[in-house]
């Protein structure tokens, strides 16, 4: 039996779910950051007087940073490893956003988003190839879609935070709070191994296999002593071409549509929803309570897609959420009463997270182990383009007299485009080994 089948036939227990917390919290830091000025910067631009252009490109400038942190950080993991840029990254963007505290300007500030945003864009790509390589493919969907359920639990902390903390106390100390994940490296370290894929592909073949002979014994299974190896993949070097040579090329085109519109829109509306609902007249304290609220429907989201996601599949599941969040988006900019924003601030929250849970689960799936935290790293590159682009959409349209409502009908077409995109590009992969699919 070869290495990657012996990872793939360890019975689910104590190591999958070590590995699924450990990379977790890694996850809802990146969250906590990424939440945190949304709230930070409505605050922020009050004391500094900030424009709707420069509250835009505090926004943005974190995703010029993440879209290049993924590209790179996507192809320096499989060169380097999983493990070790998964902690790298999380380094930078917890001490940059502890400098943001110390800001002296909005030229300083920017300076240290781009940073963090560097380590944010970096990070999640490759924290989601590394426990796909783990997990056994019939509960492979269901374990991706719970990690990214810890993105909820980042945002609802990062409100926590701000709830409690910014009106007493200022946005600086809430940046100091973003600047502590740095101390969780050193667990990401101990508890974190490296990728059996990536070790094998990189040719360190004993290594892999004394490494698979200590998880069998943990997962109490048979240690076989002989060592059998397959090809992960049939190139070693990474190259941006192969992402759009067969037959790879039908899924990159998707998969950056994909990420494009639901980055898009899920920035457009969640990072920019304290501002909006201030300037439809709503207290910054009222805003951060209805946001709270709405974020809180995040983790029920979660539940039920990693429930549909090994039962309808991945296609299905995702095009469904999708749709439905645009449904959800038409109508929260359409409502007048706080009920009714709440409603279908709720749905759209709920259907919007657990499809971000089912695009995690997909995007990996679609790649080989020499590029598949490359590829997935450029489609979460090209996904922040959107959420560049966004801010600055947002904040222009707000200036109509009629702007809420706009940028929401707007949103809800960009949503329906990502699903028909699924629709008709998708294809199934449940159930499904990395390296069946990956071929």
């Amino acid at each position: 039996m070869d290495l990657v089948s012996r990872v793939q036939r360890l019975p689910i227990g104590k190591f999958h779910y070590t590995l699924l917390w450990v990379i977790g919290l890694g996850w809802m830091f990146d969250a906590m950051d990424t939440g945190l000025i949304s709230f930070i910067l409505t605050k922020m631009a009050e004391e500094w007087q900030m424009t709707p252009s420069e509250k835009g490109w505090v926004v943005s400038i974190g995703f010029v940073g993440m879209a290049i942190g993924a590209v790179f950080s996507g192809g320096l993991a499989d060169r380097i490893g999983r493990r070790t840029v998964f902690a790298i990254t999380l380094v930078t963007y917890s001490i940059a956003t502890a400098l943001c505290a110390f800001a002296p300007n909005l030229t300083w500030l920017l300076i240290f988003r781009f940073i963090v945003g560097l380590g944010l864009g970096g990070q999640l790509p490759v924290a989601v190839t590394l426990v796909s390589e783990y997990i056994p493919a019939h509960v492979r969907g269901r374990f991706i879609v719970l990690l990214e359920s810890f993105w909820g639990l980042g945002w609802l902390v990062a409100a926590l935070i701000s709830y409690f903390v910014i009106p007493d106390y200022g946005w600086h100390i809430a940046f100091l709070i973003g600047g502590l994940p740095a101390i969780y490296v050193f667990m990401i370290l101990k508890k974190v191994p490296e990728s059996v894929p990536y070790l094998i592909n990189r040719g360190r073949i004993e290594e892999a296999h004394a490494l698979v002979q200590k998880l069998e014994r943990q997962c109490g299974v048979e240690v076989i002593e002989t060592i059998e190896v397959k090809p992960v993949a049939e190139k070693q070097n990474i190259s941006f071409s192969q992402l759009w040579s067969n037959p790879f090329a039908k899924r990159t085109l998707m998969l950056w549509l994909i990420w494009f519109g639901i980055v898009f829109s899920y920035y457009g509306i969640f990072t920019w929803l304290p501002s909006l609902l201030v300037k439809q007249g709503y207290s910054i304290v009222q805003s951060f309570e209805y946001v709270l609220g709405m974020i809180l429907a995040q983790l029920p989201g979660y539940v039920a897609a990693a429930w549909l996601v090994e039962k309808l599949g991945r296609k299905a599941t995702l095009a469904g959420f999708i749709g439905m969040c645009a449904v959800s988006a038409y109508f929260f900019g359409q409502a007048t009463s706080v009920s009714m924003i709440m409603f279908w601030g709720c749905l759209m929250s709920f259907f919007n997270l657990g499809a971000w849970g089912v695009l995690y689960t997909y995007t990996p799936e679609q790649y080989p182990t020499n590029i598949r935290a490359f590829g997935s790293g450029w489609a979460s590159a090209i996904g922040r383009m959107g959420g560049i682009v966004a801010p600055l959409v947002v904040t222009h349209m707000m200036v109509a007299s009629n702007g809420f409502s706009a940028v929401f009908m707007m949103f809800t077409a960009v949503l329906v485009g990502v699903a028909l995109v699924i629709l008709i590009l998708g294809e199934e992969t449940k159930g499904k080994t990395l390296e069946e699919i990956g071929l």
